[in-house]
């Protein structure tokens, strides 16, 4: 018994002594770890660093490579828009011009025997709905449809409230009617009421007497080439204008 005894406390004094061997070299395994991160802290950071970093600095670089871009494209516009700016003369242009930055439409404005004339130009180079009308056999209208030309939206409106809106193309030496209607005030303008209107047949299927007229009683109220050669002169301008202060507007949102 004596020599079981012995063995047993030989055996404890052992497992003691290698517990506290193994808790010493776990905390000096942690030290250890602790020191390196103590003289590099930036080792546990630097993958996520590394990434942001790049990421910010390849969106520098893009942003900057396109402020350039657009700088350059700026100053050519400027260049090109350099020219001294059109004015009407009273006799010849008799219409009030509304022109609002940034819009694509310029309304001309005029009285005329108690008529309210309105006339909306667009932007020239819109003739894809028109081309798409011209008949293959008629050699004047392609010939036409291959010209420059600006869409024109005019309103003659009397004092009832009564008007008759034409749908026209103004081309360097004529203005051609591409269609008319007659709208009721009194009527209503939702859509579907507009979808189901009768606007009347095709233009170039009226007598050719009564197309001349309508082509006078247009001209008798201001739309005739003088005034729409002018108008052609004048949106090529505001085109530029408006393509340049849209990439001025490009250039602040890349900015900010």
């Amino acid at each position: 018994m004596v020599f079981t005894l012995c063995i047993r406390r030989s055996a404890s004094r052992l497992a003691s002594v290698c517990g506290r061997v193994s808790r010493s070299q776990a905390i000096s395994a942690v030290v250890v770890n602790r020191s390196s991160l103590v003289h590099n802290p930036s080792s546990l950071l630097r993958p996520f660093v590394s990434r942001s970093f790049l990421y910010s600095t390849e969106r520098l670089k893009s942003d900057q490579t396109l402020i350039q871009v657009i700088d350059s494209e700026i100053k050519d516009a400027f260049d090109a828009d350099l020219g001294e700016e059109e004015t009407p003369g009273s006799g010849d242009f008799p219409f009030k011009i509304e022109d609002n930055p940034g819009h694509r439409t310029v309304t001309l404005t005029r009285e005329y025997n108690g008529e309210q004339i309105r006339v909306e130009v667009s932007m020239p180079g819109s003739m894809d709905e028109h081309e798409d009308d011209v008949d293959d056999d008629d050699d004047g209208h392609n010939e036409k449809a291959n010209e420059t030309s600006i869409p024109l939206v005019v309103t003659v409106t009397k004092k009832s409230g009564l008007s008759l809106e034409f749908s026209c193309t103004a081309f360097p030496d004529a203005v051609v009617i591409d269609g008319l209607s007659v709208n009721h005030p009194e009527k209503s303008s939702s859509s579907e009421e507009e979808q189901l209107a009768y606007d009347g047949p095709d233009f170039q299927e009226l007598d050719e007497k009564m197309r001349k007229s309508f082509h006078k009683f247009l001209e008798a109220r201001g739309i005739k080439p003088s005034v729409t050669d002018f108008m052609y002169e004048y949106m090529m301008k505001k085109d530029s204008r408006e393509y340049l202060l849209w990439l001025k507007n490009l250039k602040n949102f890349i900015q900010e």
